[in-house]
């Protein structure tokens, strides 16, 4: 096998501090994209969670590929190549989530430059700031590839089981019937080996079927992102309603003096 590069991690999103400012202003004027923003934030943290599940279990592939070679089990092959595939679709899933979450941290600093020159009518349309869907489909993608990968290697592993067992019910009867005892109808069950090595492949579907659920939801803020209605913010629509109204009571007055003369000249 290749060498395995180490999987490090980012630190969580929500720590970064233009993430964070960003998010106060939202929640501070009401805005309706703070909760879609977080959202996605959270489920981006989530998927982070089960890629390290992903490199446990990738780890324990590599254990059983160790022991499938010590007993030169005829699996050995078939496995060391579907770890080598498992190991490149980590890495692939790791630098997919480390771009989207620079593209998170990116949009929120770019939004905070807009608001500190334009105030809260740059913030209106959110998702002009972030460039998430491609990231999403793409993460989408290689995790659909990777649950049929795993479907596919575990058939291999049983079908393979059952072959290995079956030779060898064939050789175990040719004894038997040269000792005059009844031949075994039936081929064994998959073993202890091959359990054992389909066990990390189904707990991977199962971390990447929640990934796909992550990445589902995201895919459902980002489009509710890019749907926000723009509208003011509620803080800057309560400071122009307040000048409106200061601006009529100048105006009131004004416009009874102008009516009081008109009326004396007449």
């Amino acid at each position: 096998m290749g060498r395995s590069k180490k999987v490090v991690q980012a630190p969580p999103l929500l720590e970064n501090e233009s993430v964070r400012e960003l998010l106060s202003i939202l929640e501070a004027n009401h805005m309706p994209a703070a909760k879609d923003l977080l959202a996605v934030i959270g489920q981006v943290g989530t998927m982070e969670k089960h890629l390290a599940d992903m490199v446990t279990e990738l780890a324990a592939m590599r254990r059983e590929l160790a022991e499938a070679q010590r007993q030169n089990h005829p699996i050995r092959a078939a496995l060391q190549k579907a770890v080598l595939l498992l190991q490149a679709q980590v890495l692939d899933m790791r630098d997919t989530l480390a771009a989207l979450k620079q593209e998170i941290v990116g949009g929120c600093q770019a939004a905070l430059e807009a608001f500190r020159e334009k105030g809260l009518s740059a913030l209106r349309d959110l998702s002009g700031f972030f460039k998430l869907r491609p990231g999403l489909e793409a993460l989408q993608d290689n995790i659909n590839s990777g649950i049929r990968h795993n479907e596919a290697a575990i058939s291999k592993i049983e079908a393979m089981s059952a072959e290995y067992h079956e030779a060898g019910r064939h050789i175990a009867n040719i004894g038997r019937t040269m000792a005059g005892k009844e031949s075994i109808p039936e081929a064994r069950a998959p073993g202890r080996l091959a359990k054992a090595v389909e066990a990390p492949f189904r707990a991977d579907s199962a971390c990447l079927k929640a990934m796909r659920r992550c990445v589902n939801a995201a895919l459902g803020a980002v489009a509710r992102l890019e749907k926000t209605e723009r509208k003011p913010p509620i803080m800057e629509t309560l400071e122009r309603l307040d000048k409106e109204m200061a601006q009529s009571g100048r105006e009131a007055p004004a416009r009874t003096r102008s009516q009081r003369a008109t009326h004396n000249e007449r």
